[in-house]
């Protein structure tokens, strides 16, 4: 799905060469049909080929992945998500970082909307 995002729409072909190592050509083309049957994709037919595009947009993907990632590893709390990212090394959280963290808990608070 990155692939399809960042280039919009994509054919198996370009998403074939767009990929790391070196996927088969119809193992590409069924994971294009299984995506598409998830409803994560559709399809238009250009010039005999089949174009793929995304049925949502990045963001709104987004944030159903992101509620399926709280829900299943962070027993659907938000903060034991926060706290996992604050926590790991890795993370490297600005003072801007977390003051806009900061405003947004501090509308989050008021039923303000982000």
């Amino acid at each position: 799905m990155e692939v399809v995002f960042a280039k919009g729409r994509v054919t198996a072909a370009e998403l074939e060469a767009a990929l790391p190592g070196e996927p088969s050509n119809s193992s590409v083309r069924t994971f294009l049909r299984i995506l598409e049957q998830k409803g994560h994709l559709h399809h238009v037919e250009e010039d005999g080929r089949f174009v793929y595009l995304p049925t949502e947009s990045q963001q709104t993907a987004a944030r159903s992945a992101l509620s399926k990632l709280v829900d299943t590893f962070f027993g659907g709390n938000p903060n034991a998500l926060l706290a996992t990212l604050l926590s790991e090394r890795e993370t490297n959280v600005s003072d801007r970082d977390l003051e806009e963290m900061r405003e947004m808990i501090d509308r989050a608070a008021k039923g303000e909307k982000s």
